[in-house]
């Protein structure tokens, strides 16, 4: 299910949390209510850690990972690196990489099987990314965005994308990527996916304006609601959809 907070008054909660199947990053400083939003929905299946990146919060934008690994940028110090191979499971692999884009979950989207890269991005990041991550990577843009971890989100399940990203666009990224792909929003109209949710194959997170329609369609993309409430979810996407290009044509 898709679940509302808040990281003290910013609800871009992607900034500040990173989530996959196998952990959950969340940065230092927020309220207690934050992390137990967080702890109460994952610590019975993954460990839901505090940490920093380079001596900030913004542990959602600079690092980007999966079940097999995660990427952090080179300015994570040594004692922060050595807490996050300390806390996170053994089969995770901690890389740090030399990267001059280095706010990796905005140029890098990626779920257990595929990563979406920034076009400039340098091909030895390309290559620690293919090695780590264990994905087949791919240069793309969204919506006509180079920063493709900003303005897409996606899992094994599915993904949502820029909303001005066109139907052809999307066909082409849902067929890259293997999972069903929609336009849409989060944070009452925000394109800037990304920053507005965290979601993994069973939980996603988003800020607290996210509306009752832009819920509807998060958890019916990413298969997150049990199958009573889908066929009524997936016309809700179909209309929003419809709506959307209504809009922007």
């Amino acid at each position: 299910m898709a679940t509302r907070c808040a990281f003290e008054n910013s609800n871009e909660i992607g900034v500040f949390a990173a989530l996959t199947n196998a952990y959950c990053l969340t940065g230092i400083g927020g309220s207690e209510n934050f992390y137990s939003v967080f702890e109460a929905e994952l610590a019975e299946h993954i460990p839901v850690i505090h940490a920093t990146i380079g001596g900030n919060r913004f542990v959602g934008r600079t690092t980007v990972g999966n079940r097999r690994g995660i990427l952090v940028p080179n300015t994570t110090t040594d004692p922060e690196l050595q807490h996050l191979r300390n806390s996170l499971p053994d089969a995770v692999v901690v890389q740090r990489i030399e990267e001059r884009l280095s706010a990796l979950g905005n140029i890098i989207a990626t779920n257990d099987h595929v990563a979406l890269v920034h076009p400039d991005t340098d091909r030895e990041t390309e290559d620690v990314i293919a090695d780590v991550l264990g994905v087949e990577v791919f240069r793309q843009t969204v919506g006509g965005q180079a920063l493709v971890g900003s303005y897409s989100k996606f899992t094994n399940q599915g993904g949502m994308v820029h909303p001005r990203t066109t139907v052809e666009d999307i066909e082409e990224l849902s067929s890259l990527l293997q999972v069903p792909l929609v336009a849409g929003t989060v944070n009452r109209g925000s394109d800037v996916l990304g920053g507005g949710m965290v979601v993994n194959d069973w939980a996603a997170f988003c800020g607290l304006d996210t509306t009752g329609t832009e819920i509807s369609v998060i958890e019916s993309i990413y298969k997150l609601s049990n199958r009573g409430q889908q066929s009524m979810q997936s016309d809700i996407v179909t209309n929003m959809r419809s709506s959307l290009i209504d809009q922007l044509s």
